[in-house]
Order: structure tokens, then sequence, then C-alpha cells
């Protein structure tokens, strides 16, 4: 917890919170559950109590907002080949010390939040844009759930779809209500090492493989996972055949897996980058674990970009990067070889943006 002034800043209501007996506010959003003084904000830095209630201090202000490939994000089975507005704001309520991010996630400086947008501006900006989604990645969406929220209300209401880029950390009871709004999430499975998460990030592994099994069996919200591969850290063989087959078991074969590179930042910089045929190794684990589409990212390797059938081991989505190079499913979301089932959300014919990547600014924007 962090003892900081709240002077000037814009707050708005929370309602994930509980007054304890020595007077201490309990935020209850995630499982680190932050007990704050009055005028103490948690570890994410932007949820504070203030006047004995826990505020968001970050309400209608971004880091930046940026249009990407849904590739990217990863995303290989949700919209092939659209457009994705990307956004986040500061803070986190995690502390990875291999932060890929960490400029804005790691942000204690308010002057990070460059862009001001209510909800509404930012759904008027995506359709303006022809995004067919929003992203809420960069940091977690969870510590800005109010606003994720209310955005992606906004959002829906022009037929624009809400992508969540998580690491999954967050309570059962706001979970469910932020799930209700979401269309696709991307959890980043950090390790399936407890001793992992406590010590390289600073939380605990099991709230994020609950959030897994919730998203899986009890919502529609399409689901893709991402395991940073750290070398000499969470790239064994035993790691990687382990959570491979609790993927297959827990949740199952069709969820995709996004294997991607490290590189040196943050507080790891004296760790080397993940060797490609790391990568390529650890998907073959994977695969030979049975699950059904796994995905090398962060490297360009056209194998590991393909989506491959399963029934027949035609190549479906062809890419190279986040660009698109072949299409062979039919207008139902079938193999046009053998007719398998491919899960996902997919349409008759893929988008078309490649792998342009455009920085957008709301407030020069005429909507």
């Amino acid at each position: 917890m962090t003892d900081v002034g709240l002077e000037g800043e814009e707050t708005v209501p929370t309602k994930y919170w509980h007054t304890l007996d020595d007077g201490r506010v309990q935020c209850d959003l995630c499982p680190r559950f932050c007990k704050l003084h009055e005028g103490q904000r948690g570890l994410c830095f932007v949820r504070a109590n203030q006047g004995g209630e826990v505020v968001l201090t970050t309400y209608g202000r971004s880091s930046g907002f940026c249009i990407d490939p849904i590739e990217k994000k990863p995303l290989n089975h949700f919209l092939p080949g659209t457009s994705v507005l990307s956004f986040g704001t500061a803070g986190c309520n995690l502390a990875c010390k291999y932060c890929q991010n960490w400029d804005i996630s790691k942000s204690r400086e308010i002057d990070t939040l460059a862009d001001r947008a209510d909800p509404e501006t930012v759904a008027r900006t995506a359709e303006a844009y022809g995004c067919r989604s929003i992203a809420y990645t960069y940091n977690d969406p969870i510590i800005f759930h109010e606003y994720a929220i209310d955005i992606a209300a906004a959002c829906a209401e022009r037929g624009i779809k809400s992508v969540a880029v998580t690491s999954g950390y967050v309570s059962p009871e706001p979970r469910a209500e932020f799930y209700r709004y979401m269309d696709a999430a991307n959890v980043d499975l950090k390790s399936f090492s407890e001793d992992f998460y406590r010590k390289l990030t600073g939380g605990h592994l099991e709230p994020v493989l609950d959030t897994l099994r919730y998203l899986y069996h009890e919502t529609d919200v399409w689901l893709e996972l991402t395991t940073l591969v750290i070398p000499g850290h969470n790239d064994s063989d035993e790691e990687i055949v382990a959570m491979s087959n609790w993927i297959r078991d827990e949740l199952g074969p069709e969820v995709p897996l996004h294997l991607t590179a490290f590189h040196p930042d943050w507080k790891m910089s004296d760790v080397p980058p993940t060797p490609p045929e790391t990568l390529r190794h650890a998907r073959q684990l994977a695969r030979d674990a049975g699950l059904q589409y796994v995905y090398i990212g962060n490297v360009i390797d056209d194998e590991g970009g393909t989506t491959w059938c399963p029934g027949c081991g035609a190549a479906l989505i062809g890419r190279h990067g986040y660009t698109i190079t072949a299409w062979n499913l039919d207008e139902h979301g079938h193999c046009a070889q053998c007719g398998t089932s491919i899960p996902g959300v997919f349409e008759a014919e893929p988008g078309h943006w490649g792998s342009r990547r455009q920085p957008v600014r709301l407030q020069r924007m005429a909507v």
C-alpha cells in the first residue's frame, strides 16, 4: 500500500469493498484484499481509500489508444484479420518482475494517462475507425473495472465486441459482473508453479486457475491462453507438460494456447531472450499432450502461427506474423477440406487489417 494524496484527482466510487473493525477499508476486487487507511492506495495504485470508501482514480483516462490486429492480443480464433482498438490505463494488481509493459503497468505518474475519454467517446471512436472490437489491455482491465464495463456497454450498443487481456487475478463476485460484458478474453497463465507466482509476480496461481475454470465452464466468453516462456524460470519440460495436461483435462483440448517469447525487461534484464527453438519444443510438448491449437508468438514462425485442422491436418488460417496469408474455412467455420468444426468466433471471410499499428488520439478526433 502507498500513501499518496488524492487532491485534484477525479474519482468515482466503487462497490467491491467493506469496512473493517479498525476503521480501515478492504478492497475486495482482487485476491490481494488490500486494507487501506484514509488516503492510502492499494498495490494497483489506482484504487484508494477516500472518505472511508474505495474509489477509482483513473476513470475516463487512458495511457493511450492504438488500433492493432486482433492477432496481437493474441487472439487467433476471434474475428481473424480484423482491427481492434486497444487501450489501457495505469497501474496493475500484480508485481511481475519481468513486465513487458512496465512503463504503463508500474506507472506511479498520473501524467502517464494522456488521453481523456468518456465511454461513449471511446465507442464512437472504435466505430468511426471500423474496429470490430475494443481491447482492454497494456495493464490489467480488472483494476479499472468500472470504466471498462461502462465502455463495453457503450460498445455493445454499436455492435462492437469487447476483449479482455488479463492475468485473471480477480475475486469471484466482481469477476462475474465484469465478464457479463466481455465477448472474448486472453488470460495470461504466467506459469504452472505457485513458487513462480509468489516470487516473480507477487500473486498466487490458484485464483488464476479458478478464473480459467469459471470462464470456460460458466460463461460464453471466447477464451484463449498465453504463457510467456522465460528461460530458466517456466520453460522446463515438466512444467510445460503439467500445464498442458491441466488445460486439456480442466478446460478442453480445443482451448488455444499461445507460447510467446520473453525479452529482457524491467527487473529481469539479466535473463536472455527466449530462443525460438525453446518455443518450438514447448509447442510440440503441448501438442503431444493433446492440445489442438498451440501457437508461437513474439517471433515470426509461420508454422507456429498457423491454425491447423485437428481432423485432417490442413492449414486453415495461414499467418506470417499478424498477417493472414491463407483462409480455408467455410462460411460455417468448418475445415473446407474435411468439414471438422473449428472452435472460435469466425465470419465467412477474414478481415484485412494486416499487421498495421495505428495510434489514435481521441481528443483530436471529430466524430
